[in-house]
């Protein structure tokens, strides 16, 4: 795929195109410039996956330590209020 171009003809290079670029300089030439497309895309579909699927379950490990930190506190109080009670 060929470089994108701005309505006034100039070049556009998006912020994930750096990212593309600082990690391997030849890589984003030959994809946005040459627009030669890589042989392994089968493998770079399953890497996507498998990036989501961690991500999901980050999300949801974070999710479920502010439950648990909740549910230690909302314990604490009733622990400090059956002591005061007694």
């Amino acid at each position: 795929m060929p470089t994108k171009q701005s309505q006034d003809g100039t070049n556009l290079i998006r912020a994930s195109e750096l990212s593309l670029y600082t990690y391997c300089a030849k890589a984003w030439w030959l994809s946005r410039v040459e627009g030669v497309q890589p042989s392994n895309a089968r493998q770079l579909e399953a890497g996507l996956a498998a990036h989501a699927r961690h991500g999901a379950a980050v999300a949801l490990a974070g999710l479920l330590t502010r439950v648990a930190l909740a549910c230690l506190a909302m314990g604490a109080v009733l622990a400090v209020i059956w002591l005061i009670g007694r």
